[in-house]
Formats: structure tokens, C-alpha cells, sequence
């Protein structure tokens, strides 16, 4: 059984999952320890010049990419290349739950600000890895609270990537749209705004930027239906500056700016698309060039996704998966260039935007480059956007390639899902998505994390797409929908990529599909997290392994590295999914004394140990189940619709949300009880008796029951 969502099925998983009710907390605990006077005093004189000098900060990581350019390159030396193998971790700091940790830690004079899932942020002394504060916007489910709090859909998770530091405040955005400013010394909250309609399912996941006084923020909610936008608030009152949209307003579109006039031309026949919202959010990416005082901003999918379904009058759709340059001052409209024309794959242009100068042709040249979800590498003229070259860094078949002269992709019949489903590479997953890649300007290569996929696109009604491969859409099935075309093969890699030559220097493979965000250092080395659970170095130049460690769980967040008395750190995020351990060469879920969200942070001789893990333990014996193959293949279905996105497709997961394979008697015995009367409500597990009855809730548990004894 295959499935296809439609936007409404896509929001049932997550949007209930939050609706469960929290409890509002911040500030300090009595294991707390006060701020350093130094970093007290660093942080308030945190002003543009010096975020604009931020180069000459070696020691610190003062915006989520170190500097404006978002290179994501330190220039500390003291670990490189030849004592990298003496790394060991310095200290570490334990969340107190696990999730998706994406978040770029700041590090200003001495101190770590930080965010966990939920948006709550945490002050953390950079030394000795001590609480300083802690910040909850109050949005976490909490056991036994019945308040309900009003988090939008989500298409990802509770996570955030991070905060924005300014002139002794850090900025943080919420899941519910609002953009919070508070006291670097105390966590206190200053101000907040609420810079979403909270009627519309927008949310907030991405890092802000503050830019010459002003902090920019954009949002989520594209797979939802909403118009998206990028705001820029004053970064001292609050006060609403500017807002650029990046769709056409498809209601009156009369106070609409002229570029926005302009791309309205581009939507023949999407008026009804547009009224409903239309997509394009900003919801991850933002760079600044202070010399031309521009502003970038990545631009995501579309709404509805099925570029049949919106665009059926065939235009480009701008500013749909395009980069977008403003004027900071005005936010006014400078440039674009759109990396996929009438984008109908979920290729959005969110990908981190790198600001460097190469030489290209004999000639020095300001350059942007970008390796979005399409799976092309562009390289273009971060004055004018003018397009410079492009090449594809992971396997493409949706296009043929690119113009040499415009950069616009040339159409391959691949790509035409409008009568048939087709296997499309990269999948909508992208080939490489919000996970950073980082920019070394000594060997002047950029280190990218890369993933090998494909999904299969339908124009089927009520469907934008169908997500392949897994057990619960199997090569078989697959392969039937699509009159028995080939399927390709899932890899990830770390690569080594030459933007001048456009070519692949090195690579290193992963095993598994999804992996962590990227550090280059002046030591000569590249950090890269992973997954299956480990943290990694390795030579910059050529890609040799020099050090590794296991760090328990997942990782999918990007390192930094900063320096105080001397010596340099590297810290890391981890989280993503429950505690990991090898057996038999695999990594397997298994039982912990503790939350794996965490701050690891390692330097030269570092000699301290992470808490053990328990053994793993043995399976449950499943249930004899004696239901027909239609009912399985029937609770298949539904178990897709329902349940995958927090259990995990075909009942396999490494999430923090429990793998249904091993459920206990006991769960069993409670499960049409657990989905029906939401008797584990304060577990964040929502009720479903809006959408199931109790003869597809048994459904459910037989295909569940099959798939734990095909486990065994």
C-alpha cells in the first residue's frame, strides 16, 4: 500500500501530538550560576560593528553562521590535522527530554546560548558547561496538564536551529509565531511580537539574523497553505520595520509592490491558490552582504505541492524556490534568481546561501552559492544574481541539466508526473536540505552533506505525492505503480565540492541516509556528526578519517568552535531519537537513566565520560495475529496516514515517540482505548477518534503485529 497525503492528513500527526497542554516556566533554578562579568559587559557592546568584524572573533561564534557569510569556517588552529586524536570531551550538558536537536549553539565572551525543541532556550557557561538561565516559551506538552495551547501544524517537529544575539539581548522564534527578545544576562523576557496571523497555520523553526539593527525572521507553514514572508523588527522596541512577501497577493494584489506585480504574471490560472495562501516561506535561510547591503532569503515549496493542482496555466511561480535579494534598510526588492521553475517537487531554495569571493576565469568574483533541495550547486553574482554556473552534486533526473547562460534547468520528461507516476531524483527530502554545509577558504572547497534518494510523484486526486522507498512502500509496490521502472538506491555522503571547477574533490559514505551539519576549521579538519552516532574529523584537503566517537544518539545539528583562555573547543549538539548502541554492527534503541538531548563540548586531552547506557533487552514476543492480508494491508494504509509521522514509516523509529513493534501486553490490550478515548493524553499521544473507528484502530494493531513478527 502506498501513500499519498493531502495537506490535511499531513497535519494530523503533529498538529494533535501538541495539543496536549504545557506549562510555562523560565528563568533561573538554585542550580543555576550567575553570569560571568565578562560576558555580561561582551555581550552588550554586541553591536553591527562588531558582527560586521566578526572574522577578527576567532574565540567566539557570534550569528548562527559565525560571521554574516555563513561560511561556517573558524579560523582557530590550536586542534588540527596532527593532534586531532587527542580530542575528548570537556564537559556536557543534559536537556531534559529527548527530540530533534538542530540548533547552532552562539558563543559571545564566554557563554553558550542555545536552543532545545519547543523553542526553549538555554544561557550556558561556555567553561564549565553550568546553567546560567533557561527560557520556555511555554509550548511543551506537559503529563497531566489539560490546558491546551495553540502550536500550529508542523511538518517537521517541535525543533529550532537556534537564536540571534544583539546589544545584551538574544532573540529567539516560537513555534507560534512570535519573535521574543530577552535579557542575555537573565533570560527575563523584554518584549515579544507575534509576527504571524495565529488563525493560520504558520510556525517559527528557523535562527534569526539581526542586520544593522534590525532582526529578520521568516516562518513556516508552506505544506499548510500559507503566504509566506520575511520581517524585520527593531531589534530594541520591537517595532515592525519591513516585510517582504514572496508570493503575490492573490486577493486584491493592489498594494502589492511592482516585483510582486511582476510575478503575479507568473501564475496564470493559480488565482485560487494564491487567495488560499500560495507557500513560499522563509522558514530556514538568510544571509547578508554588508557591502551592498543586501539581504538574501531563501524561498521554499509551493501550496498545494502538485504543481498540476497550482499552477495549471504552466508559469514560473516566483518567487517559489528562488532566491530573493532585499534592500536591509527598506526590505525592498533587489533580485532574484529561481533555482527551479514551476517547482512541483518540494525543492525548495531554503538551503544555507554561502557569501565568498572566488577566483572564476582569471577574475576575482563576489560570489553566492547554494546547493538546495534540486540537487544542483549554484554559483552566482551576489551583486546583480547573475548566474555564473551550476552543476549537479548528487543524482538528478528531474532536468537535464542547466542553461549555460540563464542557469534555468532544462525540462526532462522524468520530470511529468501530470498522467503518470514517475520516479523522481532527489526526493522531495531534497539532496541536501536545512543541514549545513560549511566553506574553507584556505583549500576552497565546501563541505556538504549530501543524501541519495528518490520518492515517486503522482498527479492522483487528493494526493501531491507518494514517498518511497521502506517496508511500508515496498520496491514491489513501487515498482507496480510505476509499470516496473527501476529503482535507485539510497546512499549519503559527505562531499568535498569544488565550486569553481564544479566537481566533487572527495567524499565519505554514510550508512545511513540522514546525517549532521558541517565545521571547517583552519586546523586543516572537517567535523561532521552522523546519525547512526558518532562525531567525526577529518582531514580537509582530502578527506581522511583522524577521529571518532560514539556520542550515544543521533546527530543532525551543526558544530561550532570557540576558544577562551587559550585553548579551543568544538561543541555539538546531540539528539535525534532515543540513546543508540552497536549491536551485531547496527545501531538499536535502548533504555537510558537519562534524556539524550544534549551539549557535548570536546577539546585537546578532554578526559570526560558520557553516563552508560543500559544493555540492550530483548524484544517482547509480539502477538499471534489472525487477520486477513486486506486488513493489514488496510491498517498499512492508515498506520501511513496516521501514525508515521511520529512512529515512523513501517513501524520503525529511532525517534523519541515509541517504536509500535515493541509494544507491551499491556499496550496492546489498551490500544483501541490509547487511539479512541485518548487515555495517554498527557503523553502527547493524541486521541483519533475524529478520523478512526474501532474496526480501523484494530486494523492498525494487526499491521503493527505483522510488522513486529516480521522483525523477529
Amino acid at each position: 500500500m502506498v501513500y499519498s497525503p493531502d495537506l490535511q492528513t499531513r497535519a494530523i500527526g503533529l498538529a494533535a501530538l501538541l495539543l496536549s497542554g504545557a506549562l510555562w516556566a523560565s528563568g533561573c533554578g538554585d542550580d543555576t550560576v550567575s553570569m560571568p562579568a565578562a560576558a555580561v559587559d561582551g555581550i552588550a557592546r554586541l553591536d553591527r560593528a562588531r558582527m560586521q568584524g566578526a572574522q577578527g572573533e576567532p574565540g567566539n561564534w557570534l550569528t548562527h553562521g559565525r560571521t554574516y557569510d555563513e561560511q561556517r569556517f573558524s579560523p582557530l588552529d590550536r586542534i588540527h590535522a596532527d593532534n586531532v586524536g587527542r580530542l575528548g570531551l570537556v564537559w556536557h550538558f543534559d536537556f531534559e527530554f529527548d527530540g530533534t536537536y538542530e540548533a547552532t549553539p552562539l558563543v559571545v565572551d564566554g557563554v553558550l546560548y542555545v536552543t532545545a525543541p519547543w523553542s526553549i532556550v538555554h544561557a550556558i557557561d561556555a567553561r564549565t558547561g553550568q546553567l546560567i538561565w533557561r527560557y520556555d516559551p511555554g509550548l511543551r506538552p506537559q503529563p497531566g496538564s489539560s490546558e491546551p495551547r495553540r502550536v500550529p501544524p508542523l511538518c517537521c517537529g517541535p525543533v529550532n536551529r537556534g537564536v540571534a544575539a544583539w546589544m545584551g539581548k538574544i532573540y529567539v522564534g516560537t513555534l507560534d509565531g512570535r519573535l521574543v527578545a530577552l535579557e542575555a544576562r537573565t533570560g527575563e523576557r523584554v518584549w515579544e511580537r507575534q509576527t504571524t496571523d495565529r488563525d493560520a497555520p504558520y510556525s517559527i523553526t528557523g535562527a534569526p539574523r539581526v542586520v544593522r539593527g534590525m532582526v529578520l525572521i521568516g516562518n513556516g507553514g508552506a505544506d499548510f497553505g500559507v503566504r509566506g514572508y520575511v520581517s524585520a523588527y527593531d531589534a530594541s522596541s520591537g517595532a515592525l520595520v519591513w516585510r517582504f512577501y514572496t508570493v503575490p497577493d492573490g486577493k486584491t494584489g493592489k498594494a502589492d509592490p511592482e516585483a510582486l506585480r511582476m510575478a503575479a504574471d507568473t501564475w496564470p490560472g493559480g488565482g485560487r491558490w494564491l487567495q488560499a495562501g500560495g507557500g513560499g516561506t522563509v522558514w530556514d535561510s538568510i544571509s547578508y552582504d554588508p557591502d551592498s547591503n543586501l539581504v538574501y532569503v531563501g524561498v521554499g515549496n509551493g501550496s498545494p505541492l502538485n504543481r498540476y493542482k497550482r499552477n495549471p496555466g504552466g508559469g514560473d511561480n516566483l518567487f517559489l524556490a528562488s532566491i530573493v535579494a532585499l534592500d536591509a534598510d527598506t526590505g525592498e526588492y533587489a533580485w532574484h534568481f529561481q533555482t527551479t521553475p514551476r517547482e512541483g517537487f518540494d525543492y525548495t531554495a531554503t538551503q544555507q546561501m554561502i557569501l565568498a569571493d572566488l577566483e572564476i576565469d582569471g577574475r576575482r568574483r563576489q560570489v553566492l552559492m547554494q546547493a538546495p533541495k534540486n540537487g544542483f550547486f549554484y554559483v552566482l553574482d551576489r551583486k546583480t544574481g547573475g548566474f555564473i554556473s551550476a552543476a549537479p552534486f548528487a543524482t538528478v533526473n528531474w532536468a537535464l541539466g542547466v542553461d549555460a547562460e540563464t542557469g534555468r534547468p532544462i525540462d526532462s520528461p522524468q520530470a511529468d508526473y501530470e498522467r503518470e507516476p514517475r520516479v523522481i531524483q532527489p526526493s522531495t527530502h531534497g539532496a541536501h536540505s536545512w543541514h549545513s554545509m560549511a566553506f574553507h577558504p584556505e583549500t576552497g572547497l565546501v563541505y556538504l552533506p549530501v543524501r541519495e534518494d528518490y520518492s515517486v510523484l503522482t498527479n492522483s486526486p487528493n494526493s501531491r505525492l507518494i514517498i518511497g522507498p521502506g517496508p511500508g512502500n515496498s520496491p514491489a509496490t513501487l515498482r507496480k505503480l510505476t509499470g516496473g521502472a527501476a529503482l535507485p538506491q539510497q546512499a549519503s555522503r559527505l562531499s568535498a565540492w569544488d565550486p569553481v571547477a564544479q566537481r566533487e574533490r572527495w567524499r565519505v559514505n554514510h550508512p545511513w541516509i540522514l546525517n549532521g551539519g558541517v565545521l571547517a576549521t583552519a586546523g586543516n579538519l572537517v567535523f561532521q556528526g552522523t546519525s547512526h552516532g558518532t562525531f567525526a574529523a577529518y582531514r580537509a584537503d582530502d578527506g581522511k578519517l583522524l577521529w571518532q566517537t560514539p556520542v550515544q544518539t543521533g546527530v543532525v545539528a551543526a558544530p561550532v568552535s570557540y576558544a577562551l583562555d587559550g585553548e579551543q573547543y568544538v561543541a555539538l549538539l546531540v539528539g535525534h531519537g532515543s540513546a543508540l548502541i552497536q549491536v551485531d554492527g547496527e545501531p538499536r534503541r535502548v533504555k537510558s537513566d537519562r534524556a539524550l538531548g544534549r551539549l557535548l563540548v570536546f577539546g585537546l586531552d578532554g578526559h570526560e565520560e558520557l553516563p552508560a547506557l543500559r544493555p540492550p533487552e530483548p524484544p517482547p514476543e509480539p502477538p499471534v495475529s489472525k487477520a486477513s492480508d486486506e486488513t493489514i494491508a488496510q491498517g498499512e494504509w492508515l498506520y501511513l496516514k496516521f501514525c508515521s509521522t511520529c512512529h515512523g514509516r513501517a513501524a520503525v523509529n529511532l525517534s523519541p515517540a515509541p517504536d509500535l513493534r515493541y509494544m507491551s501486553r499491556e499496550t496492546h490490550h489498551e490500544f483501541a482505548a490509547i487511539l479512541l478515548e485518548g487515555t495517554r493524553a498527557d503523553k502527547a499521544m493524541p486521541r483519533f477518534a475524529r478520523w478512526l473507528d474501532e474496526r480501523q484502530v484494530e486494523a492498525i494493531r494487526a499491521y503493527v503485529i505483522r510488522r513486529a513478527n516480521d522483525t523477529r
